[in-house]
């Protein structure tokens, strides 16, 4: 198929359709088509959208300019949404999937006109009805048809991550008949084999899945009969109502981790285990779901802390709470519905819903979230409407204020006014004894809390990221439950006064449950040295530690010298895993970032840190995954203190052990990167032989180990360094480099073992790349001295700019004959747009 598209891509309008019944396979397919490097790299523009069953012609619209970056207001027509669409493709080539189509007037009166005006472009529509292709006028189809019972079968022991066994072997027969009762179906495949894996593997127990009578649920529809079904029957009660809940969410929507728990959490459906924080039990829910194949997670989250829910599972869940979720515009209901409805998700365009007329005592609902794109706007009644709220979801609407009403909301868990133009909360905030959840990120009127804030005897989260607070109410310290703080603004001023410019850092003490904790201000903080601040906080897994960068004048060295003692008292726990220093103006790292105290940290960011001269001995960290260094603007030479090196230990250091994305960006006085310092290697690496000594060839000792699990490395904006560590070529999990603005890099060459893409831009200076013999893929963008490329010899495709077109004249002769010799055929080659 995606030859079918490269084919036809001159062509004004080409159109496919993959057709195949619910759960087949269809948008995984297409997500294949979609990210394919052919595709990626033969058009200007690219999207991906899903019409649902009931969609919005304006969401729709508004969700393709937001992909194609255009820019787009909340209140306008569908019409001035159409033209902007029909501007932005002007002249120019897309190829665009519309995901799971019931019918065809979004493609009709909607897109049809618009997406003429483009130059050249391909749309691959998903559907189940073969109808729908035929009314857009497809120009070919692909069917997906079912899978055959030993493919099944196969899939089946995937799922379940087995391999072949004697033990397996005897379990083939019921597993084919499982694999026939799912119907040959991928999705019912995938579920019913996590079922499978959660009970022993013996013939019996498979046995007793397939005489399960969730099996025959003849007053299911029939799309959710069978696995779907049974899968869900299976699930221990409290991750039933888990699942149940996430139909809050519209069809194709994201679904974000720490919302999603936080939502559990207010609804009473974690349970207490004890010793354990409630946070910790809804990742454990979350990650049994994903486990199960019930949530499908992004792969572009390597935490998986974004997700989605199949369309046939979404439509189960629907199904199996339709009396008590309502997801669509609320004017929709009549009186006796609302009444029994417990969850109300809200979509719509309009900017104001009109409730049905009843008594307020009718309403029950518990869950009010809005999942809308336009501004909805929440007047002073709407807090009377909802006695028996636990959830109350406003993110991004109009809220002129809050009135002092909302102390009534008594049974309220959760209150999220995320990125609302709130601008002050009401002090009848502190009646709201059961509130746990208190978001007031991304608002930007919002400059004071209430001291009623303090009364909140059972939050657990407060969200003020992003949000300029100015005045806060001393004794946050009271909140014992406390466990999640962002946007901590750091005062260290005392004040016997009520309200206070932000709080002291030893408030912090009697906060023992703190799990994530984002500081900022903190050059605002006092030096005391009575007690530590952190390293009792058993729970923390997240600490973000922000400076505010001073722009008016120069810092002194009092400034230095105060930073570097406040960081200092900010030892973490050992069982920190997450963490971040921003703007931090020390002119040396704290101590306490080494493998000592941060032994279980998988993730470090240090961004602008701009006045360290060295980086700290990072490689030491035994479980370190992902590092991103950017605007380290003094450092000049990372050598081998990075990784943990030294003269004593040369022989037997294991550095980065787990470490496996990389990235250094903005280092502008960065001119020199080694693991070894080259007097020491050569020292160790002589072979006296009496009056002579023997230099062997330069490369990690034979007991050394760096970046042994590294799979991505990014270097971006490193205009000094002039070469890569040599050891970087003995890295056999290498797959991905990507070079960007390192315009005194000369030569790219000796990386063995680099497995899928090299990417170079903007390396000015560069004169040579050679000695690839195992990348498929290279790009290369305003590299105007490149001279000379060769030795790549399974390379599968060039991306070059427009810019390298004459250049390249000079060695692209040379890999296609390379291409020719070793495959046979000619060397694809793309413009990289």
């Amino acid at each position: 198929m995606v030859d079918l598209v490269l084919e036809h891509k001159g062509r004004k309008l080409y159109k496919l359709a993959i057709v195949g019944t619910g759960g087949v396979g269809k948008t995984t397919l297409a997500q294949k088509i979609y990210n394919d490097r052919k595709i990626k790299g033969s058009f200007n523009k690219k999207a991906w959208v899903c019409v649902s069953k009931v969609y919005s012609k304006a969401s729709l619209l508004r969700e393709l300019l937001r992909i194609m970056e255009v820019h787009h207001d909340q209140d306008e027509s569908i019409g001035e949404l159409q033209s902007k669409l029909e501007i932005a493709i002007k002249e120019t080539s897309f190829f665009l999937v519309l995901d799971d189509m019931w019918q065809s007037d979004a493609w009709t009166n909607l897109l049809r006109i618009p997406l003429h005006a483009a130059e050249m472009g391909a749309i691959l529509i998903t559907t189940r009805n073969n109808i729908v292709a035929l009314e857009i006028g497809v120009d070919h189809t692909y069917r997906v048809d079912l899978m055959s019972t030993d493919v099944g079968w196969e899939l089946l022991c995937k799922s379940m991550n087995i391999s072949e066994s004697i033990e397996l072997q005897t379990l083939q027969d019921v597993g084919i008949e499982i694999v026939r009762k799912c119907g040959c179906l991928p999705l019912a495949i995938k579920v019913i084999a996590r079922v499978l894996a959660s009970k022993e593997q013996t013939e019996n127990e498979w046995k007793k899945i397939l005489s399960k009578n969730a099996w025959f649920m003849n007053n299911l529809p029939n799309d959710l009969r069978g696995a779907l079904y049974l899968s869900y029957d299976e699930l221990p009660r409290h991750l039933k109502q888990c699942f149940l809940y996430c139909s809050v969410y519209p069809e194709d929507a994201n679904i974000y981790h720490d919302d999603l728990t936080r939502m559990w959490i207010a609804e009473g459906f974690i349970e207490d285990h004890g010793g354990q924080l409630l946070e910790e039990t809804a990742d454990e829910y979350y990650y049994e779901l994903i486990h199960r194949n019930l949530l499908q997670p992004d792969g572009l989250y390597y935490d998986h802390s974004s997700c989605k829910m199949h369309d046939l599972l979404r439509q189960l869940a629907c199904y199996l709470s339709r009396e008590e979720c309502f997801v669509g515009n609320p004017e929709s209901l009549v009186g006796n519905t609302v009444s029994k409805l417990r969850r109300v998700s809200v979509v719509t365009d309009k900017n104001m819903v009109m409730l049905p007329s009843m008594d307020e005592v009718q309403y029950k609902v518990r869950t009010w979230k809005t999942s809308y794109e336009k501004t909805l706007r929440v007047d002073n009644s709407f807090f009377k409407r909802f006695p028996y709220l636990r959830v109350l979801d406003l993110t991004d609407s109009f809220v002129p204020s809050i009135p002092g009403c909302i102390g009534n909301l008594i049974h309220l868990r959760l209150l999220d006014l995320d990125g609302t133009n709130v601008s002050c909360l009401p002090e009848s905030i502190g009646n709201l004894k059961n509130l746990q959840i208190l978001n007031l990120e991304r608002s930007v009127a919002l400059h004071s809390l209430p001291s009623a804030i303090t009364q909140l005897c059972n939050l657990r989260r407060l969200g003020l990221n992003y949000s300029p607070i100015y005045q806060v109410p001393k004794g946050i310290g009271k909140l014992e439950f406390l466990n999640d703080v962002e946007g901590f603004p750091v005062y260290g001023g005392s004040s016997n006064t009520k309200m206070q410019d932000g709080w002291n850092l030893e408030e912090l003490a009697y906060l023992y449950q703190l799990r994530r904790l984002h500081m900022i201000k903190l050059e605002r903080a006092a030096y005391r040295t009575t007690y530590p601040l952190l390293t009792d906080k058993g729970f923390l897994k997240f600490l973000y530690l922000w400076c505010t960068e001073r722009t008016d004048e120069p810092y002194t060295e009092k400034d230095f010298s105060n930073i570097e003692k406040i960081f200092e008292q900010l030892i973490p726990p050992c069982n920190l895993e997450d963490l971040a220093i921003v703007k931090f103006f020390g002119r040396q790292y704290p101590f306490w970032i080494d493998s000592t105290h941060l032994a279980y940290v998988k993730s470090l960011h240090l961004f602008n840190c701009k006045f360290c001269m060295h980086l700290p001995p990072v490689g030491q960290l035994p479980n370190l995954k992902y590092l991103k260094i950017e605007g380290a603007a003094a450092v000049t030479i990372i050598g081998p203190e990075f990784a943990g090196h030294r003269a004593s230990n040369l022989g037997r250091t294991v550095a980065f052990p787990k470490l496996e994305e990389l990235l250094i960006r903005d280092m502008p006085n960065w001119e020199e990167w080694f693991f070894i310092d080259e007097a020491t290697s050569t020292a160790k690496e002589r072979v006296d032989d009496g009056d002579s000594a023997i230099p062997k060839e330069k490369a990690l000792p034979p007991r050394m180990q760096i970046l042994s699990r590294l799979r991505r490395l990014e270097l971006s904006g490193c205009p000094k360094l002039k070469a890569l560590p040599q050891q970087l070529a003995q890295i056999n999990s290498l797959k991905e480099i990507e070079l960007r603005w390192a315009s005194s890099l000369k030569v790219v060459e000796n990386f063995p073992l680099l497995s899928e893409m090299l990417l170079i831009a903007t390396c000015q200076a560069l004169e040579k790349v050679s000695n690839l013999p195992q990348v498929r893929e290279l790009r290369v963008q305003d590299c105007p001295n490149l001279r000379l490329v060769e030795d790549l010899s399974t390379l599968e495709q060039l991306w070059l700019y427009e810019d390298m077109h004459e250049v390249s004249t000079l060695w692209v002769p040379g890999l296609q004959q390379q291409c020719r010799q070793h495959h046979g055929e000619d060397l694809e080659v793309y413009n990289w747009t």
